[in-house]
């Protein structure tokens, strides 16, 4: 055993305090946007799928 004191995870003030901080030049995408185009995506799949079966 140590002699020191135990002290806790010392990164974690460090990864609180980036997160914290707002990015303000991403580019923001609404949810739905993603959805519509998860599901454009399936869709097109399946259309393909059953157009051109292997």
């Amino acid at each position: 055993m140590s002699s020191g004191k135990q002290r806790g995870f010392s990164s974690a003030a460090g990864l609180i305090q980036y997160y914290d901080m707002e990015e303000t030049q991403a580019v923001k995408i609404h949810p739905w946007i993603i959805i519509g185009v998860g599901f454009a995506l399936a869709v097109l799949v399946e259309v393909l799928n059953w157009r051109l079966p292997s």
